[in-house]
């Protein structure tokens, strides 16, 4: 399902445990790490995507997450040029994704990746809050990093169990960078 602009609807899952670390997973055969994401099907809302697309690529189910929020809007990213499939139609120039942030309530030796007749991932890690924006593909890190940006931002509150200490370690540095960004345009002739 592309729309009418040449995006793919996606989901993104970002999954912390109670230390405010974030589960980090690493696509098979390949030493490329990325967060669980997936398609989202014609007529499938976006929370049914993401419950489906967990279940898939990590085996976890509703009940072993607690849903901490979502984006607010689709955040876009653009593929590189040379992965652009020019002769399928509809054309695909990226995706459109939702983004969620939900908090493990399991044990983590409930994550699996063995109940998928082609798994995605085939290994996982738990990592500081923003060493993704480090490792993650580079046409991905601007969408992971208004993803994080705003769903971190709910780590703050005193009603989620989960430790901000992650966040808020680096959490200045990524602020101070998008707002020198944005104050240089402005000033910018």
């Amino acid at each position: 399902m592309i729309d009418s602009k040449g995006y793919r609807p996606n989901v993104g899952i970002i999954l912390c445990n109670d230390e405010g670390r974030v589960f980090w997973a690493k696509r098979s055969g390949m030493n490329s790490w990325q967060f669980p994401q997936g398609g989202i099907h014609q007529n499938e809302e976006p929370e049914a995507a993401m419950y489906r697309e967990l279940w898939e690529e990590t085996g976890l189910q509703s009940k072993d997450v607690q849903i901490l929020g979502r984006t607010r809007y689709w955040l876009r990213y653009q593929l590189p040029e040379r992965y652009i499939r020019k002769h399928s139609e509809p054309l695909c120039i990226g995706q459109k994704q939702i983004w969620y942030i939900l908090r493990l309530v399991t044990q983590e030796s409930n994550v699996r990746f063995d109940l998928s007749p082609k798994p995605e991932f085939d290994g996982w890690r738990w990592v500081d809050y923003w060493e993704p924006l480090k490792e993650v593909v580079y046409f991905k890190r601007k969408v992971y990093r208004k993803a994080m940006i705003e769903l971190g931002e709910i780590l703050l509150t005193d009603s989620i169990p989960v430790k901000a200490d992650g966040y808020l370690a680096k959490e200045k540095n990524v602020r101070k960078f998008a707002f020198n960004k944005s104050h240089f345009e402005r000033q910018a002739p």
